[in-house]
């Protein structure tokens, strides 16, 4: 007689932060409430055996992202994660000053019976610490002459700025140019985390912003990752490549152009915006910052 595997139920967070069901090689969008998450009583005669939860955190996805998912993953009210941060015992280094931003490493987590917020994000951060603290990224960190957080940091943008792994090196280099010439970063992606926020839009008035998120009006790199990067885009921070970039534009998908030169930058940025204009005849497309166009979160 043939033995039927239990089916496994995977959630994950969607590219824009929802929360979904994958069963049985489809994608059902909706939230852990409207599922079972266990069948119970698995052991008894006759019953099923538990099903196997799995919650699936994708590269790029802000904490509070994270968060969401957990509590409707255990089915908590929301905010429950996220009052838990401050008793979960997350082994977070000094810098991070409790806040487990860009340590909740994308990755897939069982999800088991007895699981409380706490747990999982012992999980997520012991999985970044066995990932970061790596010998080939610590001796990445040392020979650009930045500590683990600032390359986790830059990681962050990295994955919020490119568009694809292939482009990841290159935004990489944007960042570290902009940062030895002194000159702001000027992301959007950063603007918009400050801002709790992903668009597309960004404008002169939000670039005015008092925030310490806000790299248009602020040196440096921001005070703590802007999401939670995965290996690509840690590989891409610690081993950027080399050139002499300063501003990227993505025109159109699959054509990102890396440039130097800002008058070279500004014909791309009217490249894309003539061909990001509204239906609306006349009404400009979206704004562009000067460093990038790339959306904060994919």
């Amino acid at each position: 007689m043939q033995t039927k595997t239990p089916l496994r139920s995977t959630f994950r967070l969607t590219r824009r932060g929802r929360l979904a069901l994958v069963a049985a090689g489809a994608v059902v969008a909706g939230t852990a409430v409207a599922v079972p998450l266990l069948v119970v009583g698995g052991d008894e005669p006759g019953r099923p055996e538990p099903k196997p939860v799995t919650l699936v955190i994708p590269e790029g996805r802000r904490a509070g992202q994270v968060y969401d998912a957990i509590d409707k993953v255990l089915k908590l009210p929301s905010g429950s994660t996220r009052k838990s941060v401050g008793k979960a015992g997350l082994k977070l280094p000094g810098e991070a000053e409790g806040n487990p931003e860009g340590y909740l490493f994308p990755a897939t987590y069982p999800v088991r019976q007895g699981a409380t917020p706490e747990s999982l994000l012992r999980d997520m951060v012991t999985t970044a610490e066995r990932k970061f603290d790596a010998a080939p990224v610590a001796a990445g960190a040392q020979r650009n002459a930045m500590n683990l957080y600032q390359a986790i940091t830059i990681a962050s943008i990295v994955q919020a700025e490119a568009g694809t792994k292939a482009d990841m090196g290159k935004v990489a280099r944007v960042v570290l140019n902009r940062l030895e010439r002194g000159m702001p970063l000027q992301m959007d992606s950063t603007l918009n985390y400050g801002l709790n926020r992903t668009t597309l839009s960004t404008t002169e008035d939000d670039t005015r912003i008092e925030s310490p998120y806000n790299s248009y009006q602020r040196m440096g790199l921001p005070p703590t990752p802007i999401d939670n990067p995965g290996e690509d885009a840690m590989r891409a921070a610690l081993n950027a490549t080399p050139g002499d970039w300063l501003y990227f534009v993505t025109v159109k998908p699959g054509d990102t152009r890396f440039t130097a030169d800002y008058t070279t930058h500004m014909r791309n940025v009217a490249e894309f915006n003539a061909r990001h204009q509204s239906a609306a005849a006349g009404t400009p497309g979206p704004r562009q910052s000067p460093a990038s166009s790339a959306p904060a979160t994919r």
